[in-house]
């Protein structure tokens, strides 16, 4: 072997190598970061302020996804009874198409599953592709629609599909 495939062995594969992340708990400190990647990612993104009326709620759970000190993602659900619906999901533009949101939710069912939850529902646009195959990959089945649920920049009426899973 020549000394340049030895180095570029070593090394190549650090140049695509996932970096490692965080799962864990978003907090009421949070509320301002969350916002932020919530109005890059939505076209009516939350304020700090909504994000704070629903991280102190008792039956509101949060996650956060973290790579190194930074905040890229989040997952938020509310829980009601042995139910939970996933309000929202979003990570930083740079950091998707990586696997990144898989294990952010994949992570929240499990907190869900834990605290004794059996089924979770969510609303997604009919036609955001990469969300809906995210969901489907997780076990979430389409169980209903809403005809002109969402609006975007434009104005246009879009329609949002229902979706469960089942937990136990």
């Amino acid at each position: 072997m020549t000394r340049l495939s030895l180095i570029l062995g070593k090394f190549f594969p650090q140049l695509f190598k996932r970096p490692d992340t965080t799962v864990e708990p978003a907090n009421l400190r949070d509320a301002p970061r969350l916002s932020q990647l919530h109005r890059a990612a939505f076209h009516r993104g939350w304020s700090t302020e909504e994000f704070e009326q629903i991280l102190i709620e008792r039956n509101a759970l949060a996650h956060r996804l973290r790579i190194g000190g930074s905040t890229i993602g989040f997952i938020i659900s509310r829980t009601a009874a042995d139910e939970a619906e996933i309000l929202s999901v979003a990570v930083a533009q740079k950091h998707r198409g990586r696997g990144f949101s898989r294990d952010l939710l994949r992570t929240h069912l499990g907190h869900l599953a834990g605290h004794g939850l059996k089924t979770v529902f969510l609303e997604v646009e009919e036609n955001n592709r990469p969300a809906r195959a995210l969901y489907e990959r997780a076990g979430f089945r389409v169980v209903g629609r809403r005809d002109r649920y969402y609006k975007d920049a434009s104005g246009e009426q879009l329609n949002a599909v229902v979706m469960r899973r089942d937990l136990s």
